[in-house]
C-alpha cells in the first residue's frame, strides 16, 4: 500500500479535542499496524491560536509515535472579514455564496500545502481530511478529489449547509463517518449515494482497557456527596450553560446534596443558585478523569452538536450511564442503541431522568455495563484498525 496522508489544519501530540484526538489515535494505530502514514498540516499551533501565525517552523518533523509530519506555512488572513461572516452563521442567519467564499478564503489556509498535494499525489493511496469545515479540507479536496477521503465530523449546523461544500464534497472519493445519524445527515445534505463516493460507517476507536477508581477520586477530590459529571470544554457551544441552569433549578426544586463536577478547559458563568453545588476542577490527568467517571452517578453530555463523543464511551468503559440531550441525534442514538443511558429535551425531563437514575442505582449500574459492552463490541481499536485497512485497500484496488 502507498502512503496514507492525514490532512488537518493543525497538529500536535497533545492538543485536546475530538477531531484532534481522533486524528492522533487513528494515525497512531495504523502506523503501529504497519501502514505507511504521514501527517500533512499547517504551522498553526491549535484551534485557539492566531490562524495567521506560523507557530511551528515549516518542514519535516516526527510525532511521538514516530509518524512523519510535514508542516506548511499559512497565508495571512483578514480576520475581521472572517469574523463577520462567522458571526452570522453562529447566529443562524443566512449567508450568501459570496459570504461563504469570504469564510473559506479567510480561515486557515496554506497554498503551499495545497501545492504539495497536487505535486505529490501519485505517492499516496489517499489523503484523509479532518474535519470538514476548514480551508485545508475544502481546498484540499478540490486539489486531489480522486484520492480525497473525509472524516467530516458532520453535525447539523450552519456550516454544513454551505453551498460551496455541497458543490465540492460529492467529488471526494470516500467518506468515513463516526456515527449513523451523521451518515444520514450527510446523505440529506450532499446525496453521496448518487455521487459514487465510497462510504463507511466507522466510528472512533477506543482503548477498551481503561478503568476508573471511584474511591481514589473521592479521596483525592474530597467530594463525598453523589455527583453528576461533565467532562469537556466549558462553553456555550457545548451547551454547558443549559446544564448549569437546569442543575441550579434542580436544587431549587429538590432537597438534595447532589453536586455537579466540571472537568476540562474554558470558563463559563455559573448561575448563583447552582454555584454552591458546583466543583470546577479544570484540566485533570486522564486517569483522574476516568476515576471521576467511575465515581459519578452519571456523565451528562448536554451538547447538541456531536459527531461522536469520546467521553461518553469513556464513561461506559468506567461502568457509568450517560445522560444526553435529545437534540443531538448522534449521542441520542448511542444511548438508545446501547441501552446505556437516557436523554432529555427540557428541564422537567432532565429532572425526571436524574431522579430516576438516583432512585434506581441497580438500573444505573446495568446501563453502565450495557454501554461498556457496546463500546467493546463496536469501537475496540483492533476492530477499527482492520476496517480502516480494508477501506484503504479497496481504494487502492479501485
Amino acid at each position: 500500500m502507498n502512503k496514507i496522508a492525514f490532512v488537518s489544519p493543525w497538529y500536535d501530540d497533545h492538543i485536546p479535542g475530538g477531531a484532534e484526538m481522533e486524528l492522533r489515535e487513528v494515525s497512531r494505530h495504523l502506523h503501529a499496524a504497519g501502514v505507511p502514514v504521514e501527517i500533512l498540516t499547517t504551522c498553526v499551533k491549535e484551534f485557539g491560536a492566531d490562524w495567521s501565525v506560523d507557530y511551528y517552523k515549516p518542514g519535516e518533523a516526527v510525532s511521538e509515535a514516530g509518524i512523519p509530519i510535514r508542516r506548511f506555512p499559512v497565508r495571512k488572513r483578514d480576520t475581521a472579514a472572517f469574523d463577520a461572516v462567522n458571526a452570522k452563521v453562529m447566529q443562524h442567519m443566512a449567508v450568501t455564496p459570496e459570504e461563504e467564499d469570504v469564510f473559506l478564503r479567510e480561515m486557515v489556509n496554506s497554498p503551499a500545502l495545497i501545492d504539495y498535494l497536487r505535486s505529490h499525489k501519485d505517492e499516496y493511496t489517499a489523503f484523509v481530511f479532518i474535519p470538514y469545515m476548514f480551508g485545508t479540507t475544502y481546498h484540499g479536496v478540490q486539489a486531489v478529489p480522486e484520492k480525497a477521503v473525509l472524516i467530516p465530523c458532520f453535525h447539523d449546523e450552519g456550516y454544513a449547509h454551505f453551498r460551496r461544500f455541497k458543490e465540492v464534497f460529492p467529488r471526494a472519493a470516500g467518506m468515513i463517518y463516526n456515527a449513523r445519524p451523521e451518515q444520514v445527515l450527510a446523505e440529506e445534505l450532499y446525496g453521496f449515494s448518487q455521487s459514487g463516493t465510497r462510504e463507511i460507517l466507522m466510528g472512533i476507536g477506543m482503548d477498551t482497557a481503561i478503568a476508573g477508581d471511584a474511591a481514589r477520586f473521592r479521596e483525592r477530590s474530597g467530594i463525598s456527596a453523589p455527583f453528576l459529571l461533565y467532562a469537556g470544554r466549558k462553553d456555550e457551544g457545548k451547551n454547558v450553560h443549559t446544564l448549569l441552569r437546569y442543575f441550579g433549578e434542580y436544587h431549587k426544586r429538590q432537597q438534595t446534596d447532589l453536586r455537579l463536577v466540571l472537568i476540562g478547559g474554558g470558563s463559563i458563568a455559573i448561575p448563583p443558585e447552582a454555584a454552591p453545588y458546583v466543583d470546577d476542577l479544570g484540566f485533570v490527568d486522564v486517569q483522574d478523569k476516568y476515576d471521576a467517571c467511575a465515581a459519578a452517578v452519571l456523565l451528562c453530555q448536554p451538547s447538541k452538536n456531536e459527531s461522536f463523543s469520546l467521553v461518553i464511551m469513556e464513561s461506559w468503559l468506567c461502568g457509568r450511564p450517560v445522560l444526553v440531550h435529545a437534540g443531538c441525534p448522534v449521542t441520542r442514538n448511542f444511548a438508545s442503541e446501547s441501552n446505556g443511558g437516557l436523554y432529555f429535551d427540557n428541564y422537567f425531563e432532565f429532572e425526571g431522568t436524574v431522579r430516576y437514575l438516583l432512585d434506581h442505582p441497580a438500573i444505573a449500574d446495568q446501563m453502565g455495563k450495557n454501554g461498556g459492552r457496546y463500546v467493546r463490541e463496536h469501537f475496540a481499536w483492533d476492530v477499527i484498525t482492520q476496517k480502516y485497512i480494508a477501506f484503504f485497500e479497496e481504494m487502492e484496488r479501485a
